[in-house]
């Protein structure tokens, strides 16, 4: 599959996994997976010639530095993001000294005041890579670099998830613990 068609899958997929499964006849386990062999299935109702090796291919090539899904066994998932009513669950695990999380100057300037929230999301999402920050930030703008000091949250009780090797998640992050970069 080319790579635009790969994009396309890419879009269908987080539909399928993020937002609307049961539309396509999926069930999302606890965690958020489903059966390869099921999304298949559902994808061939939109792209008839689609593969296995076009979803291995979506979740190793597309926007692979923020790895938007997860292959275990026979089962996928989108890794975060869902608009679901259950939660994914992710463990625990101690961060790096310093995570950032990308957002527009508005934005910074309320999240100084009343901390990081996941809004319509699950988690507050943060990273170590401030050029990958940057582009998420910049998508409605000129980028904010925030600075989260994860040693003293987490002496404070704030929990983190290590969601890949990109991103981090967080429940909140209280405005005492962050920083403009």
């Amino acid at each position: 599959m080319s790579g635009n068609g790969l994009v396309r899958l890419s879009k269908l997929l987080s539909l399928m996994l993020r937002h609307e499964p049961s539309k396509f006849g999926l069930t999302l386990d606890a965690e958020g997976y489903a059966s390869l062999d099921e999304v298949l299935g559902a994808l061939r109702s939109q792209v008839p010639d689609a593969s296995v090796a076009d979803i291995v291919a979506v979740v190793e090539t597309i926007e692979p530095d923020k790895r938007r899904f997860s292959i275990l066994g026979d089962d996928i998932r989108a890794n975060y993001g869902h608009s679901l009513t259950e939660r994914i669950q992710h463990e625990p695990a101690m961060p790096p000294a310093i995570l950032i999380h990308g957002t527009t100057e508005s934005a910074a300037v309320r999240i100084l005041v009343e901390g990081l929230a996941p809004m319509r999301r699950q988690y507050v999402h943060l990273t170590v890579d401030a050029v990958l920050a940057a582009k998420v930030g910049g998508r409605r703008g000129a980028p904010v670099l925030l600075e989260v000091d994860t040693r003293a949250a987490n002496a404070a009780g704030v929990v983190f998830y290590r969601a890949n090797e990109n991103f981090w998640l967080a429940d909140s992050v209280p405005a005492a613990f962050l920083r403009r970069r």
